[in-house]
């Protein structure tokens, strides 16, 4: 049996995403900036996808703009704010537990002369409401803090810190990197005060290289990508039509059966959390109940290395991360671990599990199974 538990790194594509984008390949595929037929139908498909987006978020199909994915789209937030707003100040705050692609353009903006705050959390890895409300300036022009952690799948209580946000300074602008929130908890940016927010296709079932983001229609933004102007020329380029079309696709198949898909989901993932805790010197980090995304379980396992187990569980067909894909072939420890002043001991010892709405209890049952004898006998070669 293969057992797909790396989810928050990729997912596979719905088997009607991949017929869409083929039939895109083979039938829209024009220029949706050509003024001919084969340019118009492409446009079409373009506002079909943006259509089922718009309607899953409550917003206007004029707030959508199409990017690479999450990490264009977190770039996009953070420099084109920074750039239209720079004038009214140059103050951000984020989160110290945020992905590679908020914090290295943080630091980004700093050796271009803005000012980053970043926030510490608790031991669950929610954000210090205290320190957010009094970091918050005159001259802060964006608070970033992602919706759900992709290492812990820690929920941050987004309304909270946006009543926080515009009740200190209402000219301060709140950006959600959504890449792990959209498809698996509810959000609706415009009532939960959310200004910008930042989507990736590829962990929702849709193809890789392609995202959104959601820019309410009351925020101003500079573009970081200059060329044709498309998409009003807040980012140029002809779009990436197969890829809008298999998003939109994909997000109507996860709304179409939302409630029902992360019940399971998150009944899947205590089932697996209560396997976990029965072997000795398991610990399970991040937060509980509706704190915690419904697929997400960070691990970890006293006594053996996180790559050698995965590496075990390999061996098994059964996939997992020590943590963001995206640094996973780096050896730098997790800021997001230290942040939640898990044991030293432990940072190199922690896995995670990611499930999605294809995972299915015959994978966590033999994930179980052999989890534990991998473990036994991993720490038997340890005390040697």
């Amino acid at each position: 049996m293969e057992c797909y538990l790396d989810n928050s790194a990729t997912t596979r594509c719905f088997d009607e995403v991949i017929e869409v984008v083929e039939s895109e390949m083979k039938t829209y595929y024009g220029n949706p900036s050509s003024m001919h037929k084969k340019g118009f139908e492409a446009e079409k498909k373009i506002k079909e996808a943006t259509k089922i987006i718009a309607s899953t978020l409550k917003c206007e199909e004029s707030e959508i703009v199409y990017t690479s994915g999450g990490t264009e789209a977190d770039n996009m937030a953070l420099i084109g704010i920074a750039r239209a707003y720079k004038r009214q100040g140059k103050h951000i705050i984020t989160s110290s537990i945020e992905h590679a692609a908020i914090l290295q353009t943080a630091e980004y903006l700093k050796e271009e002369g803005y000012e980053i705050t970043y926030l510490s959390t608790d031991e669950k890895g929610i954000v210090d409401l205290k320190q957010l409300e009094d970091s918050i300036r005159e001259d802060t022009i964006l608070v970033s803090v992602m919706g759900v952690n992709n290492e812990i799948g820690t929920v941050q209580p987004l309304e909270k810190i946006s009543e926080i946000i515009k009740k200190k300074n209402p000219s301060t602008l709140f950006h959600v990197d959504a890449v792990q929130a959209y498809g698996k908890i509810k959000i609706l940016p415009r009532k939960m005060g959310i200004d910008l927010m930042s989507v990736s296709g590829h962990k929702i079932h849709g193809p890789k290289g392609v995202g959104f983001l959601y820019v309410s229609y009351k925020v101003k933004i500079k573009p970081i990508i200059f060329g044709g102007g498309q998409q009003k020329a807040l980012r140029s380029g002809t779009e990436n039509v197969c890829g809008i079309m298999g998003l939109g696709k994909a997000i109507e198949k996860i709304f179409a059966t939302f409630d029902e898909d992360t019940k399971k989901m998150r009944e899947l993932r205590e089932y697996l959390k209560e396997g976990l805790l029965k072997i000795d010197g398991i610990r399970i980090n991040g937060a509980e109940g509706d704190e915690a995304a419904p697929h997400i379980v960070s691990a970890s396992v006293s006594g053996v290395r996180a790559e050698v187990l995965l590496h075990s569980l390999e061996d098994k067909d059964i996939f997992v991360s020590s943590g963001s894909a995206c640094a996973s072939n780096k050896p730098a420890v997790s800021e997001t671990l230290k942040a939640i002043n898990l044991p030293k001991e432990l940072l190199d010892s922690t896995i995670r599990f990611s499930l999605s709405v294809m995972t299915t209890k015959e994978e966590i049952d033999y994930t179980l199974d052999n989890i534990s004898e991998i473990i036994d006998k991993l720490r038997m070669y340890v005390r040697r």
